[in-house]
């Protein structure tokens, strides 16, 4: 499978492969993505919540995001790309893996939108110099090879002042309950093997590694799902499978 070129990547071919093979079904709501399509209202309420409050924008405004630009690094079939692009904001979306750029794109031009999908890497997107206000990275750290090289060319493809959000599952015998027995094996919403519960990051490891990269952690929530009303939602507590964190890129020290 051809890989993006970059002099340094966190990217595990092995982890691309498995969201290759789904490609094709990022627009089923009822397929492998089924999950993301049922958490995305729960997480686009938190990112254009957290976007609103960093760049004082007005959600009730016809295009609240106008004059950002937005990364969806990750991006799949364009799950978040196109809410963003419909909010007003220039949206470019990365992956990995190369069969969800036409999915992605095909999907964009059905809806009548404009969005940039490449097939890259953030390390080679930020070897460009490229930068952004806000860095969306959902569902993504868990999969990489190096999360502090991931994340620190997250860091660097945000602007001094930037919003980078980061969404994960935690690490606990909960998550592996939740994520893996109840997901992939008993409610078969995934294919076996998508998530390594190894590889999963507690909320401070998390924290502490987006330090690391040069980020200000300044928020983190919980997403629950609720099996009798089949539905996501926002805690302040409950952290203890999926959870989403926003950090920024502190701005320029002048003397």
């Amino acid at each position: 499978m051809p890989q993006p070129e970059t002099a340094r990547s966190s990217i595990d071919p092995a982890e691309v492969a498995k969201f290759e093979a789904m490609a094709a079904e990022w627009w089923d709501e009822g397929g492998k993505f089924k999950p993301l399509h049922m958490l995305n209202p729960c997480r686009l309420g938190y990112i254009t919540d957290q976007i609103a409050a960093q760049f004082d924008r007005d959600l009730s405004a016809k295009k609240p995001f106008e004059g950002l630009r937005i990364l969806d690094i990750g991006c799949g079939g364009g799950l978040l790309c196109e809410p963003m692009a419909r909010l007003g904001a220039t949206v470019i979306g990365a992956d990995a893996a190369e069969r969800n750029i036409p999915v992605a794109r095909l999907h964009a031009e059905q809806s009548g939108l404009e969005i940039d999908y490449r097939h890259t890497t953030a390390e080679a997107m930020a070897e460009a110099g490229e930068q952004f206000d806000v860095v969306l990275n959902m569902e993504v750290v868990e999969h990489v090879a190096s999360p502090v090289d991931y994340l620190t060319a997250c860091h660097d493809l945000l602007k001094p002042g930037g919003l980078h959000i980061c969404s994960t599952l935690n690490r606990n015998a909960k998550s592996f309950g939740m994520a893996i027995i109840g997901a992939e094996w008993v409610m078969r919403w995934l294919p076996k093997g998508t998530h390594d519960w190894n590889k999963f990051i507690t909320p401070d490891e998390l924290y502490e590694l987006l330090r690391r990269a040069g980020l200000t952690p300044v928020d983190r929530r919980g997403m629950v799902f609720n099996p009798i009303s089949w539905s996501w939602s926002l805690s302040e507590r409950d952290l203890s499978v999926n959870y989403v964190t926003a950090s920024l890129r502190p701005e320029r020290v002048t003397l």
